[in-house]
């Protein structure tokens, strides 16, 4: 079977799901999602428009880089597993999955749309060539980029991103940097010798918006070149890690936790814990005033609408908001799965590393419905 992968280069989600067939020496084809079989038959199959979308020979249709990676996972074994089989590195791989695409899209937003003197000229072209459709007038061109950055621009304040909170992600980004270059001195990937799932996580704003836009660009090869490197090597079919003396492709012995990984974990619950916790507790009281929610329903009037509300929480000394997302809640019911499948012993090793670190909290903040994906959509289980 063949396969497209409908997306942009500039699409954070889509960086996830091209990263992951790479590795895996699966063949596809990218696709722009500006063309006229995606906008006409793709998106009505999916039912919004919505990148990425994974579209094989026999009729497949898989949307979301998450989903993409275990459509592939589950069909049997794979060049590099993405899902570790040891508990400790099983939930650090979702717990990087969880906070690379939600977790880290303040700095993705902040450092694509707030430095139009070195960024804008790239983005103009490279929105319009990808979401444009082929041999489109300039003109065209030129409508399809100020339609998409202006609302990628009014979205960044649904992800907290404000003149007043501008110092901080700035700040906690720096930090985020030097503590992922100082982990990868040991090991060409998070958990070792090769990709997993927590990878494919962090690849998602890393490169996409990260390493490719010209300023962050800049930033990241002068002040982070191990995390540099990775991006790079994320993007390459082999393991592309040569000045680790090209390490066999496996994952740290004995489920072994470093201390460089322990100090990025730690780094996961000051900056993104107080984001759950609020958009948990928010969903729970949305539930708790809506007890006849329908069950496979999103529970809002149109079911493409991917926000419930906006969150307040208390995030590096200011009061931020930002958007509370069933997506966001999928990802997280993802790491308590790793936790409510494990055995005893597991559960133990498990929460005493999440307690080590300050994350002891993601496997109790639970909503009291689940969200699952029916039909390319989040939607709301049967009460439990």
């Amino acid at each position: 079977m063949t396969y497209n992968l409908w997306g942009t280069p500039n699409s954070l989600y889509t960086g996830k799901a091209r990263s992951y067939l790479i590795k895996q020496g699966i063949a596809f084809t990218n696709r722009a999602a500006g063309e006229a079989h995606f906008l006409k038959d793709v998106t009505s199959k999916v039912g919004r428009w919505i990148i990425p979308v994974l579209e094989g020979s026999d009729g497949l249709i898989v949307q979301d880089g998450a989903d993409i990676i275990r459509h592939f996972e589950a069909q049997g074994p794979t060049r590099y597993p993405a899902f570790p089989a040891t508990p400790r590195h099983a939930i650090i791989g979702q717990i990087f999955e969880l906070f690379g695409g939600e977790g880290m899209l303040r700095p993705a937003m902040h450092y694509r749309w707030n430095f139009d003197d070195a960024n804008l000229a790239f983005l103009e072209m490279d929105f319009a060539r990808s979401l444009a459709p082929t041999h489109a007038a300039p003109e065209v061109q030129a409508g399809v980029f100020a339609m998409a950055s202006g609302r990628m621009r009014t979205a960044m304040a649904g992800f907290g991103v404000t003149p007043e909170t501008i110092p901080a992600i700035e700040a906690s980004y720096a930090e985020f940097l030097a503590l992922f270059d100082t982990h990868l001195a040991s090991s060409p990937y998070l958990l070792g010798g090769a990709p997993t799932i927590g990878d494919y996580g962090l690849i998602a704003p890393l490169y996409a918006h990260l390493a490719r836009d010209p300023y962050p660009q800049r930033l990241m090869q002068s002040s982070a070149h191990r995390v540099w490197r990775w991006t790079e090597r994320m993007r390459c079919a082999d393991s592309d890690a040569g000045e680790y003396g090209a390490p066999d492709p496996v994952l740290l012995a004995n489920d072994a936790v470093p201390e460089t990984l322990k100090a990025l974990l730690r780094f996961v619950a000051d900056d993104y814990l107080p984001e759950v916790r609020a958009y948990v507790a928010f969903i729970n009281d949305w539930l708790a005033a809506r007890p006849n929610l329908e069950t496979g329903t999103s529970g809002l009037d149109r079911p493409q609408i991917r926000q419930l509300g906006e969150i307040e929480f208390v995030w590096r000394g200011h009061r931020m908001k930002a958007w509370a997302m069933h997506y966001r809640l999928y990802l997280l019911q993802m790491v308590q799965a790793v936790y409510d499948a494990a055995d005893e012993t597991a559960q133990t090793s498990i929460a005493d590393l999440l307690a080590e670190t300050g994350l002891g909290e993601l496997i109790t903040l639970r909503t009291t419905r689940r969200i699952e994906r029916r039909e390319h959509l989040e939607v709301w289980s049967a009460p439990v």
